[in-house]
């Protein structure tokens, strides 16, 4: 059985070897403990974690917040030989809920070109990949990798 539960910061160090332990997947220093508490303070109840039953093992995770306006989807990572079962998709519905519940309606999740396995999953979910803007990024006082 695999419960979804909302991330706390005591989840950050199953999370990221998660994601350290997933092909295609990045942390980078943006991804710190204090930056994931900032962000889960910020955005309460809207991040969440897939945890099996034996032994509490983390499966997945996705962060999602907003800017009042719109929702952003974050990290979704299902670890590699548990795919294709539905964890990606309850823990991004769980996000959309807690989105809608705020009267956010639109989201948006970024992509890398590079991870095709990711562009297949939103695309086949029915998220539209945009190709009249460009994301701009500037970095003040960090590193490249922020």
């Amino acid at each position: 059985m695999i419960a979804i539960r909302p991330m706390t910061l005591e989840d950050y160090d199953a999370v990221l070897q998660l994601m350290a332990d997933t092909p295609g997947v990045t942390v980078r220093d943006a991804d710190s403990a204090e930056a994931t508490a900032r962000y889960l303070a910020r955005n309460p109840g809207l991040s969440f974690v897939a945890q099996g039953s034996e032994g509490g093992r983390l499966l997945g995770c996705i962060m999602s917040g907003h800017d009042g306006r719109r929702g952003y989807l974050q990290h979704l990572v299902v670890r590699p030989e548990l795919r294709r079962q539905g964890i990606a998709n309850r823990l991004v519905e769980h996000c959309l809920q807690g989105l809608a519940a705020l009267g956010i309606q639109k989201s948006h999740v970024d992509v890398f070109r590079s991870n095709e396995l990711a562009q297949a999953f939103w695309s086949g979910q029915g998220w539209q990949r945009r190709d009249d803007i460009h994301r701009y990024s500037l970095v003040r006082g960090g590193s490249e990798n922020a």
